[in-house]
């Protein structure tokens, strides 16, 4: 019999793991996910990259900042050394995956400095930096789509770097990274570069809407309002995939890809449920269609392998439900476009806060260094 994450898999969804730490690679733990979970790429951010070298029951981290201090460097310096360091190893646990699947898969993310969220000129150099150190093709490099991030988008494709386009909640916003993938491509091929070697997720943020939307709708307290609960996350990621065939499908899209070119795959991010109610494989069995990517928790991956159900496509037949639901959220008085703004302001604000966290964890660390290893 097949495991629900075979089954998803099947289905053509790549199941990655939104975790990473130097323990999880050392230990063997991720090669083994890779064979029992069926998981097939990594992301990473600043959020979890402070919770592993911040867990005080992992000592995983301890000789490389020992021998860093030793070299005198900066907190900045370490996080980059220890990050593209971690993202290096996982993408080699993961190049059989990358190999078998053409590049589509085996990929591990990593993201730019949270600070540079709202720098075009900051983010390119600093994608450019990391792509150069982690020095592996199945590396992408996580860019959020904020206004300033979508040129960067653009001239990162452009030079020939794989990215993971990050913090989409709005489908305007999701329409405007499209084309900012789509002009790095034209300017790839321009610039002589294989665009069959280049790929991108753009990824959705599910959960957090919800949640958003929610506290909303019981602060309006009808029962109209009541019937939409923990509907709007779904509808915005269906709404998300169906603008992504939409085009896709157009002319100039059609002109790349017959170019080599690949298509920018739906990636749906914060698929952790918040809220304890709710099924706790909601935003995977309910986000299932081909060329898809949900990136999970650990906690989510568990559940879905325990007891997910999955039963083929529940995206594409959903559409109509979908806009329907859009529609009755402005009925009652819910502005989804300021949900996604202010979703998207959090969203940096919480990465620069864990960015902030980990640069103080690490320099404490730095300073606590053994004498003899310096």
């Amino acid at each position: 019999m097949s495991t629900p994450t075979q089954e998803l898999a099947a289905a053509g969804v790549s199941i990655w793991l939104d975790d990473l730490s130097r323990g999880r690679i050392d230990s063997g733990n991720l090669a083994q996910l890779i064979q029992t979970r069926d998981i097939s790429g990594v992301t990473t951010n600043p959020s979890i990259f402070q919770a592993a070298i911040g867990n005080t029951e992992d000592d995983s981290y301890d000789a490389p900042l020992a021998a860093l201090a030793a070299r005198g460097v900066s907190a900045d310096e370490a996080i980059f050394e220890i990050t593209t360091t971690d993202v290096r190893d996982a993408a080699d646990i993961f190049r059989p995956v990358y190999d078998a699947t053409g590049g589509v898969d085996g990929r591990v993310s990593i993201e730019v400095s949270p600070d540079l969220a709202h720098d075009t000129d900051g983010t390119i150099a600093e994608a450019q930096q990391l792509w150069a150190k982690v020095d592996r093709p199945n590396a992408l490099i996580k860019i959020p789509a904020t206004k300033a991030g979508l040129p960067a988008i653009t001239a990162t494709i452009a030079a020939g770097i794989s990215v993971n386009v990050t913090l989409i909640f709005s489908l305007e916003r999701y329409d405007a990274v499209i084309d900012a993938y789509l002009s790095g491509l034209e300017q790839a091929k321009e610039n002589g570069h294989d665009l069959s070697g280049i790929h991108s997720v753009a990824s959705f943020f599910v959960s957090r809407v919800d949640t958003e939307v929610d506290k909303r709708l019981n602060a309006i307290g009808t029962d109209a309002a009541a019937a939409l609960r923990s509907k709007a996350g779904l509808a915005n990621a269906r709404l998300a995939y169906e603008l992504f065939e939409k085009r896709f499908g157009e002319d100039r899209a059609r002109q790349l890809t017959a170019a080599g070119a690949n298509v920018q795959r739906p990636l749906w991010a914060s698929t952790g449920v918040k809220d304890p109610a709710l099924p706790d494989t909601l935003y995977v069995t309910e986000l299932v269609a081909p060329g898809t990517v949900n990136t999970m928790p650990e906690k989510t991956l568990q559940a879905t392998f325990d007891h997910g159900v999955i039963t083929g496509d529940t995206i594409t037949g959903q559409y109509a439900d979908a806009h329907r639901v859009f529609d009755e959220l402005a009925s009652v008085g819910v502005d989804v476009a300021d949900v996604t703004q202010l979703l998207e302001d959090e969203g940096v604000e919480k990465f620069i806060a864990s960015w902030q966290d980990l640069k103080s964890t690490v320099s404490a660390a730095l300073a606590a260094a053994p004498e003899n290893a310096r």
